[in-house]
């Protein structure tokens, strides 16, 4: 019997990384969950099944339930300061900290990645205001982000395996890290989605309005479209900034039930999309209802939707070039076809994560134990192992030189 740790950022909402740690906890049910923080609202924790969660001192801090994004210089402390030393696999949900977990050499940490600290790495102008945040608090930040991006690339040595959610992350993990990634995209709940075959003439976005997911760029779109009806579900620091800017032909709806949510989604002409995301399930979710796409050409839309196919992209994060690429949508849209939009978004089905992911855990695991077993065996019988090469999953490891005691061979 094994012992399995799986750790996550925080739970503060059931959003697309949650929706990975699901999937992870069905896979492996004897699992313990280790948090930041717990903050999860009591109406979105069914997927936990009653699971008792493991926070770290951050829980207790104060203004921590709604500020705790603001303790991020103490969160790399935090997750060292788990003991995770009784527990034979580590798995880590991580697009932040989560992969600083300590581990120790009779562990396999596999590492899923959403994607490395945006805030910290190339997102790091666009979360300080693109010069805005000045003087001596702007001074700060960068020494805060220079930190985090010392303790980020160390701790990447404490993974095993990385697998990321696309093959846009896994590029960014072999830029910042130096490391190669299984790519594993994450699971769709294709099935709870149905074609609408009733559409109507509006356009619809739906996100958390932050910055980085360019909202304002399709509000600023279609306030230059006044003709055509643009929908945008989703709240978020952005909501009072972009309601002020929208025009009459944009309805700014908020956070919605996720039954309004679909009855948009199946009704709606086509779907705006102008973030570089790291994956996109909004992106799998609208074709999911045979609704097509009209995404920026880069990111993860680059693998979950097919140009002239399930969509169309545009080229450049500006306003102009989304009207562009509206009004060519416009001239094609009829040549989209609901049923293959949809059998498109079926590759990202939750049955087909389940299936990768667990014969990634299994067949990495198999060979961790396996060389683990060799390299003792090995000791035992005196034999050397000096130089020896292990392969895994198409990986040379190369084992160290190490003096073993009592005349033992060298590792």
């Amino acid at each position: 019997m094994r012992k399995v740790a799986v750790v996550h950022e925080w739970l503060s909402g059931y959003f697309g990384s949650e929706r990975v740690v699901e999937q992870i906890l069905q896979l492996y049910p004897e699992a313990d969950l280790f948090c930041v923080v717990d903050f999860l609202p009591a109406d979105q924790r069914r997927f936990l099944n009653n699971r008792p969660v493991t926070t770290s001192f951050i829980q207790r801090l104060p203004g921590a339930r709604q500020h705790f994004r603001n303790y991020l210089p103490l969160m790399p402390l935090a997750v060292e300061q788990f003991d995770l030393s009784s527990y034979d696999l580590v798995i880590s949900s991580s697009h932040a900290v989560a992969k600083g977990v300590l581990t120790h050499p009779g562990q396999l940490h596999i590492s899923y990645v959403h994607t490395p600290i945006r805030y910290a790495w190339d997102f790091q102008e666009q979360y300080l205001g693109n010069g805005q945040v000045k003087g001596l608090k702007g001074l700060l930040a960068r020494a805060l982000l220079h930190y985090i991006r010392m303790w980020d690339m160390r701790t990447a040595n404490g993974v095993d395996v990385f697998a990321a959610n696309s093959n846009f992350v896994a590029r960014r993990i072999w830029k910042i890290y130096r490391r190669e990634a299984a790519v594993v995209h994450p699971p769709v709940d294709v099935e709870a989605f149905t074609i609408g075959r009733n559409r109507k003439p509006f356009y619809l976005t739906m996100s958390r309005l932050v910055s980085y997911k360019r909202i304002d760029l399709i509000v600023e779109a279609f306030s230059r479209m006044p003709d055509r009806e643009l929908v945008v579900i989703g709240d978020g620091p952005e909501f009072s900034k972009l309601k002020s800017k929208a025009t009459s032909n944009v309805t700014m709806l908020g956070h919605q039930p996720f039954e309004v949510m679909l009855d948009y989604m199946r009704q709606t002409r086509a779907f705006i999309f102008a973030a570089e995301e790291d994956f996109g399930i909004a992106l799998v979710e609208a074709q999911a209802c045979g609704t097509p796409v009209i995404a920026f050409e880069g990111g993860g839309a680059l693998e979950t939707m097919i140009d002239g196919y399930t969509g169309m992209y545009f080229t450049e994060q500006t306003a102009a070039s989304l009207i562009e690429a509206v009004r060519k949508f416009e001239r094609t849209d009829l040549l989209l076809d609901p049923d293959r939009i949809r059998r498109s978004a079926e590759r990202f089905s939750v049955e087909r994560f389940r299936h990768e992911f667990s014969d990634l855990v299994e067949r990495e695991y198999t060979a961790f134990k396996n060389v683990s077993s060799s390299a003792l065996k090995s000791l035992e019988n005196g034999t050397s192992v000096h130089k020896a090469i292990f392969a895994r999953n198409g990986t040379k490891v190369h084992l160290p030189n190490a003096m073993v005691p009592n005349g033992a061979a060298q590792l």
